[in-house]
């Protein structure tokens, strides 16, 4: 990985097989990124996405082995149990246009990872909602 930092942005430029949810996050922990945003286009492969089934409050989840565009990869970073987390959705593309998408897991960088990440001031966390079974969006004003 290599980066750049501009004002509260940094370009991010993840490279072959690394994973890149591990590497943007241990960049957050290492840059003391709390709270921000992340977007991202390349090639990716290994690519494990999910879809929310709220009904059994559990991921649905599918495996994508080969080599696919990262056409959209659209995240934020809030606290999560006192660390940064990610949470990211993308869409993938492949050779014959196809498109897939959903909640990201992990992937690993099959050619390019050209990433920009946001810091901005600020302490929102992620608490558990018992009703939906994720950890949601808190703002400290809220006093939770």
């Amino acid at each position: 990985m290599k980066y750049k930092q501009f004002d509260q942005s940094y370009f991010i430029f993840i490279e072959k097989s690394e994973w890149v949810m591990e590497t943007l996050t241990n960049f957050c922990k290492n840059a003391n990124i709390q709270n921000g945003q992340v977007s991202g286009i390349g090639a990716v492969k290994n690519i494990e996405l999910g879809a929310y089934d709220l009904g059994n409050k559990s991921y649905i989840r599918r495996n994508f082995g080969s080599i696919y565009e990262l056409v959209s990869f659209q995240g934020n970073i809030t606290l999560k149990e006192g660390e940064p987390f990610i949470h990211a959705h993308i869409t993938i593309g492949n050779y014959k246009m196809e498109i897939h998408g959903g909640h990201l897991f992990e992937m690993t960088v099959a050619v390019v990872g050209e990433f920009i990440l946001r810091s901005f001031d600020g302490k929102i966390f992620r608490k558990m909602n018992e009703e939906i079974g994720l950890p949601i969006c808190n703002f400290p004003e809220e006093g939770l």
